[in-house]
């Protein structure tokens, strides 16, 4: 079992019952899953950009990541539907609990000038974060990657409001800006 999975059942969950006033663990809210996402618009001229992308997210992840089609065509942006412009992985359970521990604890501190993450709720518990380049993540071979490209890491929580989110992620070690 993964550190931060024990830590949230034998710490987050408890302390969680005695903020919120859960009567059963089963209302404590949990990360149900985490989605990161590099979207390239860039892929349209360069489709060998798609393959570095794919290489790196599954570098970070552990994952096969699945490539991403748009739905529809813009022609402002050149785009047409089902044209690859994407790749994004979803990770539950143990994958999860580890890249969530690698986020917190090892890709955000390494950034230049981190002073913590924005508040970025989405009104339902969900929090999105984007991340500058793949290089923040150790895994990550310099020398090995065409381009320094950004990501996107949306953890989907149970929470029903923004604040039983903040405080889960809170308690999980997410570094959160202070007066946010």
């Amino acid at each position: 079992m993964q550190r931060l999975q024990t830590l949230y059942r034998e710490q987050v969950r408890p302390t969680m019952m005695k903020e919120f006033g859960y009567r059963n663990i089963m209302e404590v809210p949990t990360v149900q899953k985490i989605v990161v996402n590099i979207g390239m618009g860039e892929a349209l001229d360069n489709p060998k950009a798609l393959d570095y992308a794919v290489q790196d997210l599954m570098t970070i992840t552990g994952q096969r990541p699945v490539v991403t089609r748009a739905r529809k065509s813009i022609a402002g942006f050149k785009l047409r539907a089902g044209r690859a412009i994407g790749v994004k992985v979803t990770l539950r359970g143990e994958r999860m609990w580890a890249f969530l521990d690698r986020l917190c604890n090892v890709a955000l501190p390494r950034q230049r000038d981190f002073r913590g993450v924005p508040d970025s709720f989405d009104g339902r518990g969900n929090y999105t974060l984007g991340l500058r380049e793949q290089l923040a993540f150790p895994e990550v071979d310099y020398d090995q990657i065409d381009k320094i490209r950004g990501m996107e890491v949306s953890i989907v929580t149970t929470a029903k409001t923004d604040e039983e989110g903040r405080r889960l992620l809170e308690l999980l070690g997410m570094p959160f800006r202070r007066g946010s």
